[in-house]
């Protein structure tokens, strides 16, 4: 796959996942400011994937402060991270890995600020090879899962673009596919942004697994025919109590599955899960620009000029419509999650 985010020649590289699946074009950050202004434009989404930018946005901003004294320093970098946390609300992922870079920060007191920026840069590149390492783990777990002949839902995109590589809910998908299970595909469309049309479809295009993209609206009535036996999607969110939040679509898939007794499954690591976050209802929900609801790509009108229109980016799912969470340490049923990773570590 191509990399969804790196370190590149002193700059942080992002895919522009805002010009798939037309388009294969690159982003080029050489401040802070520009990486949060891509998390922000969905240049670059997906918890994981927010998660790795934010902590490479910190580890750039940092090497660009002139300062030498080591707490002056270490004030400059708390307003980098306050800056790209202010990015975007929901995805617990981003806030994970900017308090991971303010971690190492500390952990670093007593080196030179110089010696310091250098090993900031290392933090957020071993976040970056830790993700893919959990996503393939979360795959292998998942892929157990998966029986040769399913056809599998997923909703908008879990896959390598949302993530550093190899996907959270697509890595479960790739993990089976690798083992030679034949497997089939159907990827919601999600409105409004198209992140399943757009991204999940063109990601597996390239790996060659079988894809057929539906528009959200026809999820139940696919269900009622028997032609889908497995739900899998990512997460944004997941609280203490096992909810969860996602794409904004998860919960109405969660209950057609339901109503047509089909496993629904989430897929994350474990910076995914916040178990400071009681329940679903703690949830900050994301309120985007209407406009992406009222015109394809801000540029199509497809409503009225002027019509009021409604679009927070996602909701949530509760616990006990979910079968079970696929993380990098097994799949454990949704209130099992707090006393497996209490210890907060991956």
């Amino acid at each position: 796959m191509v990399p969804t985010v790196e370190w590149k020649d002193g700059a942080v590289r992002l895919l522009d996942q805002s010009r798939l699946p037309t388009s294969v074009e690159f982003l080029d950050c050489r401040d802070y400011q520009t990486v949060a202004q891509a998390i922000r434009e969905l240049k670059v989404r997906g918890a994981p994937a927010i998660g790795v930018t934010a902590a490479m946005g910190v580890a750039l901003g940092a090497r660009s402060l002139k300062m030498t004294d080591y707490e002056e320093f270490v004030r400059a970098v708390g307003e980098i991270g306050d800056h790209l946390a202010a990015s975007r609300p929901t995805a617990v992922n981003l806030f994970w890995a900017i308090a991971r870079m303010k971690q190492k920060l500390t952990a670093l007191r007593g080196q030179s600020v110089a010696s310091i920026k250098d090993e900031l840069v290392k933090e957020s590149q071993a976040i970056l090879d830790e993700d893919i390492a959990l996503c393939k783990a979360m795959g292998r777990q998942g892929a157990a899962l998966i029986q040769s002949g399913q056809t599998i839902l997923t909703h908008c995109n879990a896959g390598a673009l949302a993530t550093a590589g190899y996907g959270t809910a697509l890595g479960v998908i790739r993990a089976a596919w690798e083992q030679g299970k034949q497997i089939r595909v159907i990827a919601d469309e999600t409105r409004p942004v198209l992140q399943g049309a757009r991204l999940t479809a063109w990601e597996l295009m390239q790996d060659k697994i079988p894809v057929t993209l539906i528009t959200d609206n026809m999820a139940g009535a696919l269900m009622r025919q028997g032609k889908i036996q497995l739900c899998v999607v990512g997460a944004d969110r997941i609280a203490a109590n096992g909810d969860v939040a996602n794409k904004i679509g998860t919960y109405s898939v969660a209950v057609l599955a339901r109503a047509h007794n089909i496993p629904f499954y989430v897929a994350a690591p474990y910076s995914t899960i916040d178990l400071k976050t009681a329940s679903g209802a703690d949830i900050p929900i994301e309120q985007r620009n209407p406009l992406e609801v009222t015109a394809i790509h801000g540029s199509y009108p497809v409503a009225p000029e002027g019509v009021e229109a409604f679009n927070p980016a996602f909701d949530v799912t509760p616990a006990d419509l979910i079968t079970g969470i696929i993380t990098e340490r097994g799949v454990f049923k949704p209130g099992e999650l707090a006393r497996q990773f209490r210890a907060g570590g991956g």
